[in-house]
């Protein structure tokens, strides 16, 4: 059987901690992008899963949740740097040529990026609830629905106000997003976003997304899987019905009556969509 380890990686001139497992095996690289508020702990379950299927799995606490790799300056967080620092830690496990990624939420978003500056280094690639971010900030500017479910994207564009309220009465509104989550995930992902720096880190990824110039999200045809719950508390179906006339390769389309934490929630079945979306591209 497979187990996880942590090593500390330093690409990009920012070092890593990343989960790993199956590093001995012989197949396909897979790579896993957590999104808010999370980190790569979340993928543990599906990395031994994929693992004693013979696949050589990574998953990194990204930029601002690792705490080796959370630069100061809103200009440090651009999807394009998220994009860049995957295919860095791909090339630093041996991986120049195609890998299969796998990305949640605002990792989703790492991950249309990343597909869409770098097809050619893909091989599959699947989104849990996020769609391609056009057709997110389309959603966010035009349906009502989704600026209901998105205001704290607006939120978090202040200066300090943001840290606060997820600062506020020990983390209350995060803990609150965790409910139903292990108390031991719980006490990790509490133990992270204590750290110096990191909710700032963390808010900077929505900050960079609205205030920064963004790169042109050009088609994609990279071989997609996307996979949304119907009961999402921050991603409408607007957006997600939007999503399909920003992709032209090969495209699935999964809808699950499930919330936003697939992975806490419904592992089995999630497992076993992302598991056969990359078997089907190997």
């Amino acid at each position: 059987m497979n187990q996880i380890t942590i090593q500390q990686i330093t690409v990009n001139q920012q070092t890593f901690t990343v989960r790993t497992a199956g590093l001995d095996n012989k197949g396909d690289l897979v790579m896993l992008l957590h999104g808010f508020p999370e980190s790569s702990l979340m993928w543990e379950p599906l990395m031994i899963e994929l693992a004693n299927q013979g696949y050589r799995v990574i998953a990194p606490n990204q930029r601002g949740y690792s705490a080796g790799a959370r630069p100061a300056g809103v200009q440090n967080y651009t999807m394009k740097l998220l994009a860049a620092d995957v295919v860095a830690l791909a090339h630093f496990f041996g991986f120049q040529q195609k890998f299969h990624l796998v990305g949640h939420d605002i990792g989703a978003v790492v991950g249309w990026t990343t597909a869409t500056l770098y097809p050619q280094l893909l091989k599959s690639w699947t989104a849990l609830s996020v769609p391609n971010w056009p057709a997110y900030i389309w959603a966010l500017e035009n349906d009502p629905v989704q600026k209901e479910k998105g205001h704290y994207v607006h939120t978090f564009q202040h200066k300090y106000i943001p840290e606060l309220i997820l600062r506020a009465f020990h983390y209350r509104v995060l803990r609150k997003l965790w409910t139903g989550f292990p108390q031991t995930t719980i006490d990790t992902y509490l133990d992270l976003f204590s750290e110096k720096g990191a909710l700032t880190a963390v808010v900077n990824w929505y900050r960079a997304l609205l205030q920064l110039p963004q790169i042109n999200y050009k088609q994609i045809t990279v071989p997609t899987k996307f996979i949304w719950g119907n009961q999402d508390l921050a991603i409408a179906r607007s957006g997600v019905e939007r999503n399909r006339q920003y992709i032209s390769g090969p495209y699935q389309f999964v809808e699950l009556d499930a919330s936003h934490w697939f992975m806490e929630f419904n592992r089995e079945e999630i497992c076993k969509e992302i598991s056969e979306h990359i078997k089907k591209y190997s």
